[in-house]
């Protein structure tokens, strides 16, 4: 197992005992992104968990932000506050409310929720630090549902204008949304060309392999003058088949099956960091 694939399966179980411990949530979309978590905070982005605030770093913004299960898995397996606060996840008073809150959540760069707000907030972002040359960068995932709203191609189209190649979008193209197939409910087309019509550079990669999207986003660093996009081809409910195949998996209340195969992929994925663990101290 590769530190990335490491680190995925950290942040998969810890979204997964969160979840649990919750009882309900958005565990769908939340798997969808592990991978793409994992190189961002595992590699490429510049960023310092002692020092959140710093401002050299680069500037993450999960524009679909009902994933924010998946965000605080990341921060706190790369130890921006303590695991154990995973466990309060909606509680009356958290600093982990259901959506990310930058106010509230170490690491959280920028307030989500309301769908299509974060990729503009994102582009604007990206746009500051083009005025004021400074050399951080922006990354923003937004869903495929998402892309529903209209204030979403209006950042694109934005983006792609202002050239902003310090901006990294990628697209969690799961192909659901809350009411079902997206194809059925508004019908994205060929998402790769509409953005190369706008003038983007994109990449459309496996949304479950670290390599392939670390490789995607190092060819986005040598793009000067246009807009980037990663598209990410996943499944909601991404790496445990059961919640893979589960027709209404967008948000989950655990109980009975969907409950024991929660409990089956948590002793899973322990086992398997288990098992790393143990090799790992054979040499």
């Amino acid at each position: 197992m590769g530190d990335l694939k490491k680190l995925s399966a950290k942040i998969r179980l810890e979204v997964c005992k969160m979840l649990k411990h919750r009882g309900f949530g958005h565990l769908g979309g939340s798997l969808s992104i592990v991978e793409t978590l994992s190189v961002l905070y595992g590699d490429v982005m510049k960023i310092n968990p002692l020092n959140p605030n710093w401002e050299g770093r680069d500037w993450f913004v999960l524009s679909k932000g009902h994933a924010g299960p998946a965000l605080y898995a990341t921060l706190a397996v790369k130890e921006y506050f303590p695991v154990e606060m995973l466990n309060t996840l909606n509680d009356n008073g958290t600093r982990i409310p259901s959506h990310p809150d930058r106010l509230k959540t170490p690491g959280v760069d920028v307030t989500t929720g309301s769908l299509g707000q974060g990729i503009s907030l994102a582009v604007g972002i990206a746009k500051s630090f083009r005025m004021s040359q400074k050399s951080n960068r922006v990354y923003s995932i937004v869903g495929d549902g998402e892309c529903n709203e209209g204030q979403v191609w209006e950042a694109f189209q934005f983006a792609a204008h202002h050239r902003l190649s310090n901006l990294i979008i990628f697209i969690d193209e799961n192909h659901k949304q809350l009411d079902g197939p997206t194809k059925d409910i508004v019908n994205p087309f060929d998402i790769k060309e509409k953005l190369e019509a706008f003038g983007f550079v994109v990449k459309r990669v496996k949304g479950n392999d670290e390599s392939e999207i670390k490789k995607a986003v190092l060819e986005m660093f040598e793009v000067q003058d246009k807009a980037c996009c990663i598209i990410l081809d996943t499944v909601k409910g991404q790496g445990i088949e059961y919640f893979e195949t589960l027709a209404d998996n967008h948000h989950i209340r655990f109980s009975g099956e969907s409950e024991f195969q929660l409990d089956l992929a948590i002793e899973k994925l322990k086992q398997e960091l288990e098992s790393e663990g143990r090799l790992c101290n054979l040499f």
